[in-house]
């Protein structure tokens, strides 16, 4: 499988079928899977945390989700196309079905309180016989909590399992906790849930097609999100432009 190299962090070009040939495939194997992604906040990130790059570059597998990334990566001469950007929120149904085709269940870790819930009834609709469990993200991850949510999910022992506790805290959670946890396939998936429950406005089609998502996050949240979109874009093309 083909992979490209940004500021020393490598990802797959996979396309949204190629990502459910490299889940059926991972169900084969014996050990825990990780699927991550990136995107130019990953990639930040993991340019100055040596753990996250490190993580990243473990991974079984790690995908595009970020339209930025996919022209950084043309910039510097790769070949990729826009159907290697994977957004979660624009095929969870499809995983959903997929799921209840296969009879594997899915578990969904993160969001507020009710957001997962939210996001399984929706997902319950558009695959009625999918087995799925959910635990919002607002617990104490380093204490007797963080035990209690170990012990929920491997009751249910999930095939998949999402965690979208947001980068890098989700990454490092699975760090922490994959060998306590049993499920096969460990997806740090960020706000995905929020974005699918409609919790984030995510924009019109026509700016989410074009890569102009971040505009309108930036409009919903500009104190959180300013220093990611207005200095993590211009830096990560800095870095880019300036790397070996």
């Amino acid at each position: 499988m083909e992979t490209i190299k940004l500021l020393g962090i490598r990802f797959h070009k996979l396309t949204r079928q190629q990502l459910f040939q490299v889940i059926t495939q991972s169900l084969k194997t014996e050990r825990k899977i990780i699927i991550a992604h990136v995107n130019i906040h990953a990639l930040n990130l993991a340019y100055e945390l040596d753990w996250y790059r490190d993580f990243l570059n473990r991974a079984d597998f790690v995908f595009c989700d970020g339209f930025g990334v996919v022209l950084g990566a043309k910039l510097m001469g790769h070949i990729i196309k826009a159907e290697h950007r994977l957004t979660c929120p624009d095929w969870i149904e499809e995983l959903a079905l997929f799921c209840q085709q296969h009879n594997l269940s899915l578990f969904l870790l993160g969001g507020k309180p009710g957001v997962a819930e939210e996001a399984a009834t929706k997902l319950k609709m558009a695959a009625p016989g999918l087995r799925i469990a959910t635990q919002h993200g607002y617990f104490q991850k380093t204490s007797a909590e963080n035990d209690q949510v170990v012990a929920q999910i491997n009751a249910f022992k999930p095939h998949i399992l999402y965690v979208g506790l947001g980068m890098p805290f989700q990454e490092e959670w699975i760090q922490t906790n994959i060998n306590q946890v049993e499920a096969k396939i460990f997806m740090p998936l960020g706000a995905c849930i929020d974005y699918y429950t409609g919790r984030i406005y995510r924009g019109p089609r026509w700016l989410t097609d074009y890569g102009l998502e971040w505009l309108c996050r930036l409009l919903f949240e500009p104190k959180r999100l300013w220093r990611r979109y207005l200095i993590g874009g211009p830096l990560f093309l800095y870095r880019l432009l300036h790397s070996d």
